[in-house]
């Protein structure tokens, strides 16, 4: 997705575990675990999210929440005692949001909701300006994969750029996401490729001009994010055949041999 937060600190000497290192400065990326790195498959990651990372967080949630179903009962409760206080979400509350979103709406009316918000967080004309600056070159295919490692790693966790050939040509407009927050914490194929990846491809390629593929790996939960390179159609896309995670998603049919939101 396109809304971000990131902290640029000076070298260290030393630097300590919980940071990764990108075109020279540190980036801080907020996980809690002791090594220092994403947890193994099937432990869920624990992050330390920064006051900015806690305003992003926010931020999506709120624009998200108007198109989520209502909360009921004693979780109705507890969601409006939240809404008073600024932070009354955090990570977990953002993707019960986008739970609650997912709900009775079609694979088509999930990718428009997170279009409709993406276009609600950035100024007018801002699509025609990113057009302009950013023309589908190899420059800017290569600059957008370097701001996408401090920019989005409060909503995928810890990520690099890495090298990819596009057209023959390599060129380090890659990016690994080495576990994605937002998989791991949904358990769910539908919502990472009908509220993520699709949505996220299309508003790069589409809106902004700038090719954009994204490859989940559900195997252990990572992600590579090509720049430059145009996304296949849905129908030939390796994902739209992806069964459902039937131990950890709590909406999954495992009688289903492809996720049931991926059909529909």
């Amino acid at each position: 997705m396109v809304v971000l937060s990131f902290q640029v600190l000076p070298n260290l000497p030393t630097p300590p575990q919980h940071t990764q290192r990108t075109y020279g400065s540190t980036i801080r990326c907020g996980i809690a675990e002791p090594s220092g790195k994403p947890a193994p498959l099937g432990q869920k990651t624990r992050y330390n999210d920064s006051f900015f990372e806690k305003a992003f967080i926010t931020l999506f949630a709120r624009k998200m929440e108007p198109f989520a179903d209502p909360v009921i009962g004693k979780d109705k409760e507890n969601k409006k005692k939240g809404l008073l206080d600024f932070w009354g979400y955090d990570y977990e509350s953002f993707v019960e949001v986008s739970k609650r979103v997912m709900l009775r709406r079609s694979r088509m009316q999930q990718q428009e909701v997170v279009r409709e918000v993406l276009l609600s967080m950035l100024p007018p004309g801002a699509p025609a300006q990113f057009r302009k600056l950013f023309p589908p070159t190899r420059w800017a295919a290569e600059f957008n994969a370097s701001l996408t490692v401090p920019f989005f790693h409060w909503l995928v966790g810890p990520s690099e750029v890495i090298e990819v050939e596009i057209n023959g040509v390599k060129q380090k407009s890659g990016v690994r996401i080495k576990k994605c927050r937002y998989l791991e914490n949904t358990g769910c194929v539908g919502m990472c490729v009908n509220m993520c990846k699709i949505p996220t491809q299309d508003f790069f390629t589409n809106e902004f001009g700038l090719p954009l593929t994204m490859i989940p790996n559900f195997e252990d939960m990572s992600c590579d994010m090509v720049y430059g390179q145009t996304p296949p159609s849905f129908e030939d896309d390796p994902v739209s055949k992806q069964p459902c995670y039937a131990d950890i998603c709590s909406v999954a049919n495992p009688n289903s041999s492809v996720c049931p939101k991926l059909l529909a």
